[in-house]
């Protein structure tokens, strides 16, 4: 008799819903933008198909260039800060009693603030005659204008991301360690393991699975953030705080140029794919080094 238990087909009715909320929801919009990028609307009765001449002139564009690299450098220097400093305040949260609970408490207070709001506390902040920061720089004789000095601008937008996001680093990290074996650590103490030891074998390594999420998702967080500096410098001084997502939105709704614009935003898409597929395949590398050094070891 055959142990083979049948198939029932009719499992798949139940994915049925989520796949006709992709379908509406991502592929309709993804192919819509593909027709637009392809095509000079020059208004909504005459189109002209004009190939893959947007995608050229907008590789062209120095000012996407240089919104390309302002993305780059503003989304590395969040991965720099945001990863090490989450981790430092999930080490440093309590494991247990009421005191976890306040600290989980406060630390996700920052992530339920809307974008917009906190651009706006921001710019209230870091104003010299009522706001706190720019008043105690002031105080110290320090000249600060996120709204005159390009560096101060791309400063505080970092500032901002930093103060907002490094609380989600945190409660994912934290997570991960809850979810380490006391077996682990009670080894290490007979070993008589430092703490720095614990944190390099046993803690890191166990991490590796959520920092890879919380890497990725910050990456591509930081890669598509508008609201917050649109608020706070509306992209100035000049383009100091123009990243990719304002130059789209100028090219689709300042200027009204839908194909450039829809040629862009495929282009943007591309490259967020590729940029991730990156990072995630350099951290599955230094994941697997990592255990073939410990197993020749």
């Amino acid at each position: 008799m055959s142990t083979l238990k049948p198939v029932n087909q009719k499992a798949w009715l139940l994915i049925l819903p989520v796949i006709l909320c992709v379908a509406f929801s991502a592929i309709v919009p993804l192919m819509t933008v593909v027709n637009y990028s392809v095509q000079d609307i020059i208004s909504p009765e005459r189109r002209v198909f004009v190939g893959t001449e947007w995608f050229k002139a907008v590789m062209r564009d120095e000012e996407l260039h240089g919104a390309l690299l302002r993305q780059m450098a503003f989304s590395l220097s969040v991965l720099l800060v945001e990863i090490p400093l989450g981790i430092a305040l999930a080490l440093s949260m309590p494991a247990k009693g009421w005191q976890s609970s306040a600290v989980l408490v406060t630390v996700a207070i920052s992530l339920l603030i809307p974008w917009n709001v906190v651009g706006t506390i921001w710019q209230i902040y870091g104003r010299a005659d009522i706001g706190l920061l720019g008043a105690s720089l002031a105080a110290l004789g320090i000249e600060y204008s996120y709204t005159g000095n390009a560096t101060h601008a791309w400063l505080t937008v970092l500032v901002m991301d930093v103060w907002h996001w490094t609380p989600l680093v945190a409660l994912l990290c934290y997570a991960g360690l809850r979810a380490i074996p006391d077996a682990y650590y009670q080894a290490a103490s007979i070993d008589g393991a430092s703490k720095f030891a614990v944190f390099r074998y046993i803690q890191l390594p166990k991490l590796r699975g959520v920092l890879m999420i919380a890497v990725l998702l910050r990456f591509m967080d930081s890669f598509m953030i508008y609201t917050e500096p649109f608020v706070l410098t509306g992209g100035g001084p000049g383009n100091a705080t123009t990243f990719l997502s304002q130059y789209l939105t100028q090219k689709a709704v300042g200027q009204f140029d839908l194909g450039p614009a829809a040629a862009f935003s495929l282009i943007y898409f591309l490259i967020i794919l590729l940029l991730c597929f990156i990072l995630y395949n350099w951290m599955q590398r230094v994941g697997t080094a990592d255990k073939n050094e410990a197993g020749h070891g």
